[in-house]
């Protein structure tokens, strides 16, 4: 499908948000001219990655949503810290929190790179790992600013459907 293609699928729906999302989309070659053309075309773009891929020529109108991964993620290798230093206020970034380890590393990751003081701070729970109650009585008792959220597409359709 060419980018032209897809702004017109877009653009049926008569909306003006647009996310790019879904396992890792700056691996697509044309991910950033779709995301340039999304925004020259006047909608709102959100950019959701990975974190393993540098972010600094994503288009500086987009507003990027960093995950970092955590310990139990056992994907901890993939993070490409230097996308920190490229963060904007408008951004955000994402922790999903499996286990308490995981939790403690967040912060460790928050107060070394200052991120707080750079953008929103989300906080969710691995689905099904990590009770999400828990999550948010170790953000309350350490007063953390961060942003709980759960991960709705799990509770709105079957928690392992794709695509969605």
């Amino acid at each position: 499908m060419t980018i032209e293609a897809i702004i017109d699928q877009v653009k049926k729906y008569n909306c003006k948000l647009v996310e790019i999302t879904g396992g890792e989309p700056l691996f697509q070659d044309e991910c950033l001219l779709l995301i340039k053309q999304l925004c020259d075309e006047g909608f709102d773009v959100m950019l959701e990655t990975g974190g393993s891929l540098p972010i600094q020529n994503v288009d500086k109108r987009v507003m990027i949503i960093l995950d970092l991964k955590c310990p139990s993620s056992k994907m901890m290798k993939k993070n490409l810290y230097d996308n920190l230093n490229f963060i904007k206020s408008t951004d955000e970034i994402k922790f999903v929190i499996g286990t308490f380890e995981d939790y403690e590393w967040a912060k460790e990751i928050i107060n070394k790179y200052n991120v707080i003081k750079k953008c929103s701070i989300l906080f969710s729970t691995v689905f099904s790992l990590l009770e999400p109650a828990k999550l948010v009585e170790w953000i309350l008792n350490d007063n953390l600013q961060v942003r709980f959220q759960l991960q709705a597409h799990k509770f709105i359709w079957e928690p392992s459907k794709k695509g969605v």
